[in-house]
């Protein structure tokens, strides 16, 4: 019998990584090897442990799953990586397949699908959840620049122009410039509509 495909799981929910721990550990061809709680401890965990296939949700505090999947791919070359999210957001599935995720489905998807989805990643393969592909799509890439993606990240939690400015090294002036090109390319009347604007497409 050949040697099970090692596993690394992260999720800021213990009890979410608890459950994909149990779920996975039950098929006889998969070893939970490493569990993570952070995008860093990911990072630290797929270094350590160079996991077969590392299944990373997206919304973790710090480093997030998609920055984290590319991170990941750096430390273990070998690791090929699933981003299981409950947030199935087309400009997620775009930011996570050019980070070099292999595959991107959601949390709902029946323990027999994701064990499946693993093996299939781990043989080479691709594994898009269907309905999300064809939502990616429709979406299209995402309107903002680099910059302008920065600064509406950094607004999100309300924080002033100022502030924001501060944290960017940018001129109050170029961050307003900034926000109000974001505001109009996301058809919002205001920056917190165009965070959540943003932020329901995946773009942030």
């Amino acid at each position: 019998m050949s040697a099970p495909i090692r596993l690394l799981l992260a999720d800021d929910q213990a009890l979410v990584r608890g459950a994909l721990s149990a779920l996975l550990g039950l098929e006889p061809d998969l070893e939970v090897v490493a569990e993570a709680g952070t995008g860093e401890e990911a990072v630290a965990a797929a270094r350590a442990h160079t996991p077969d296939v590392a299944l990373l949700d997206v919304e973790m505090p710090g480093l997030d799953g998609i920055a984290a999947c590319a991170e990941v791919r750096a430390a273990s070359p070998g690791t090929r990586v699933l981003i299981v999210t409950t947030f199935g957001r087309p400009g997620y599935l775009r930011r996570a397949l050019q980070a070099g995720a292999s595959g991107f489905v959601v949390k709902d998807t029946p323990a027999p699908q994701l064990a499946d989805a693993v093996r299939r990643i781990h043989q080479g393969l691709r594994v898009v959840d269907p309905a999300l592909a064809t939502d990616s799509l429709v979406a299209g890439e995402s309107p903002l620049t680099a910059r302008e993606t920065d600064v509406l990240r950094a607004a999100r939690d309300g924080a002033s122009v100022a502030a924001i400015a501060a944290q960017l090294f940018l001129s109050e002036g170029t961050v307003r410039n900034h926000l109000s090109a974001a505001i109009g390319k996301t058809g919002a009347t205001n920056r917190t509509e165009a965070v959540l604007v943003a932020l329901g497409n995946g773009w942030l």
